[in-house]
């Protein structure tokens, strides 16, 4: 995740209010001399303070942290290993420097690799990698087809950092002034278009059950033949049909004591009364001789017997009178 905003808009706060609720051990590279160690009353979490901000200190980081089996890490900033000390601009304009050429072309030649390295150390990393990133006001210039002047135009935010890196994250979000959460770039369809004030806990929940969502596939059991696995076969053979019940009971599903086989028997219904019989009965397992039926119950003081009929009546073993 990238979190992309001006100073004050909250990336830091909101990188370990996410991190927090998105695992439970938690480191911070923090190139912001302490700015996240303001927060460790609120939430828990280990820091590297680095100074020097050349891709490489950015990968070696990443790797002690995954070594040591972090859940999550934040990097606050990536912005650093662009243009802070010893990043990818400082070092190309030294290599200029150096060649007093002028030319770039070959410093780039160098420092390009080092900067794909630490993209894919973050790519291919076991910890959920939130990274913060500064942002700038980025203007274009437009040329009037009429008139020929040319004109600066301010198109909005960018972020401090190579084009085209917040095209590596599963979530690219910009804050706000006033800390809102605004989802630019998902590939997690939960999130697009979202707007969350103070973004916390409720983010990480949609992201933990987006990156857990499904169950895995069970390759296709082979198929069994009868003489290599008579048990098995026999199994997997069709069911007799149920046996029928005797006493014309009529099966429930509800388990009450044990018969003989000392499993638990079968409730069952019927029009001579209700009672247990074997659990096995209806199945192709042999059956016992256990049966045992309810005692009517004499329903007294009826205050519906005036509207009862004159004979006695049956209802599930229950004599009414």
């Amino acid at each position: 995740m990238a979190l992309i905003g001006v100073a004050g808009a909250g990336k830091t706060y909101t990188a370990l209010a996410i991190a927090s609720n998105l695992g439970s051990k938690i480191a911070v590279i923090d190139t912001e001399r302490g700015s996240a160690s303001k927060y460790s009353d609120q939430f828990e979490f280990d820091v590297l303070e680095i100074e020097t901000y050349s891709p490489k200190t950015y990968i070696e980081a990443m790797q002690a942290a995954e070594e040591a089996g972090y859940d999550v890490l934040v990097i606050d900033s990536l912005s650093h290993a662009w243009v802070g000390k010893d990043g990818a601009l400082e070092q190309v304009d030294k290599a200029v420097r150096r060649t007093q050429s002028g030319n770039n072309f070959g410093a780039w030649r160098d420092v390009t690799p080092q900067h794909n390295a630490m993209v894919d150390a973050m790519i291919s990393s076991k910890c959920h990698i939130i990274g913060t990133m500064r942002a700038k006001t980025e203007y274009v210039q437009e040329k009037d087809p009429k008139t020929g002047r040319t004109t600066i135009r301010k198109v909005g935010m960018a972020p401090i950092q190579r084009d085209g890196l917040e095209y590596e994250f599963d979530v690219v979000a910009d804050l706000d002034a006033d800390n809102n959460f605004i989802v630019g770039k998902t590939r997690c369809p939960q999130l697009s278009g979202a707007v969350v004030n103070r973004a916390g806990r409720e983010v990480a929940r949609t992201l933990k059950n987006w990156l857990t969502d499904g169950e895995p596939s069970e390759a296709p059991k082979p198929a069994v033949r009868r003489e290599e696995a008579p048990e098995r076969a026999q199994a997997e053979a069709p069911k007799p049909a149920p046996v029928e019940v005797e006493d014309e009971f009529e099966a429930d599903d509800v388990d009450a004591v044990h018969c003989d086989c000392g499993i638990a028997a079968k409730y069952v219904r019927g029009k001579n009364g209700s009672g247990w019989v074997c659990g096995h009965v209806g199945t192709d397992e042999p059956t016992c001789g256990f049966k045992m039926k309810e005692a009517p119950v004499v329903v007294a003081n009826d205050p519906f017997e005036d509207e009862a009929p004159a004979s006695k009546a049956e209802l599930n073993g229950a004599v009414h009178q």
